[in-house]
């Protein structure tokens, strides 16, 4: 399954699970429809704060 997080209103997996239907609690549907709360993004199919990807766009350029 993987382990949800409560961010305000919305339930989100910290790992998308790569399923081709996309869960409900998908951080990378909740993305793609506007639905992710603020100051929060994914990478690498795992949700992270928008600091941290930040972060580590800056370690990889």
């Amino acid at each position: 399954m993987g382990k949800k997080v409560k961010i305000g209103k919305v339930t989100v997996k910290e790992k998308c699970c790569v399923s081709k239907k996309r869960c409900s609690s998908c951080p990378i549907r909740l993305l793609q429809e506007g639905r992710l709360p603020a100051g929060y993004a994914v990478h690498k199919r795992k949700l992270v704060t928008a600091k941290k990807k930040a972060k580590l766009r800056a370690k990889a350029a």
